[in-house]
């Protein structure tokens, strides 16, 4: 496996490999790997040729008083799982390489970008959006993959990618998760041991959402309140936000009579958290669209 470090060699090597016909897969990470980002390796090794993964902990999307300083930085352990996995290039960028002297250039999605986790960490998405732009200019693949737990994150690269006309085909593959349902992030480790079992909860909120919606409940202040008093049952637990929304405007619901997003994130502890499913409403439920008549209308869940 070959480490680069700075742009002109990654680029270098990606030009004589597509000089050659060669299909190249990318994985942008900032390191910590773990199963999460291994699924993405594995998927990514299957259907392009060469394979690079970025190690990059990007400043650009940390704010002032988040943990860019602790997030965690294992890098004999990363580059021992991309060398298991048979990957390429581990592209391993300096803050400086990324932002030079002088650099100024901001990309923004604001639409996307401006509710849910864009309200709670307004300069995230512009520093996601900046520095996945400048590596798919660097790196120059034709596949890069991420993964749903960060769905409002993955919309916005998709966007960005269709605005911009980068030619770079975007796969957002499932969320892994641990065995009792908790996504697989890099910030899991952050976790006492007090507060795992506490820390699955948002999956089990948004998996209610998932079952009133499976029996037919319509009204997405319906299944709101119950994913809030799911979570309510978990007094450690700090919701930041919950919400039903559509999976490609990500702008609220009223009604679920068509594919619906439910996402929360939630504090446990110094920890935070965020997860979503997507789910299709039920054909009671869409039928309800037509017939409101029918009692029951709807008063009374990636690092």
């Amino acid at each position: 496996m070959k480490i680069i470090r700075t742009a002109r060699s990654m680029t270098a090597w990606s030009e004589r490999l597509r000089r050659e016909g060669v299909t190249i897969g990318f994985v942008p990470t900032m390191g910590a790997l773990h199963d999460g980002h291994r699924s993405l390796i594995r998927a990514a090794r299957l259907r392009c040729d060469a394979l690079v993964v970025s190690i990059f902990v990007n400043p650009a999307q940390f704010g002032p008083s988040e943990d860019f300083s602790q997030y965690p930085r294992p890098i004999a352990r990363d580059r021992a799982l991309c060398r298991e996995e048979g990957v390429d290039v581990c592209f391993e960028p300096t803050p400086q390489a990324m932002y030079p002297e002088g650099f100024q250039t901001i990309v923004t999605v604001p639409t996307l970008a401006r509710r849910w986790e864009g309200a709670v960490r307004p300069h995230h998405f512009a520093g996601v959006a900046t520095v996945v732009a400048k590596l798919f200019g660097i790196v120059r693949p034709h596949l890069a993959l991420f993964g749903q737990k960060d769905y409002q994150q993955a919309a916005v690269v998709k966007r960005l990618v269709t605005d911009l006309n980068l030619g770079v085909t975007i796969d957002i593959r499932p969320t892994i998760r641990e065995q009792d349902g908790l996504a697989m992030s890099s910030r899991n480790r952050y976790i006492s041991p007090d507060d795992r079992q506490a820390a699955t909860i948002l999956y089990r909120a948004l998996q209610a959402g998932r079952q009133a919606i499976e029996v037919g409940k319509g009204a997405a202040s319906t299944v709101e309140r119950i994913m809030r008093q799911t979570l309510e049952e978990e007094p450690t637990a700090r919701i930041e936000y919950l919400s039903l929304c559509d999976p490609a405007s990500l702008e609220p619901l009223e009604r679920v009579d068509r594919r619906v997003l439910l996402l929360g994130a939630i504090r446990i502890g110094s920890v935070r958290l965020i997860d979503n499913v997507v789910v299709t409403a039920s054909v009671r439920t869409r039928r309800s669209r037509v017939a409101p008549v029918i009692r029951g209308r709807g008063d009374g869940n990636f690092g």
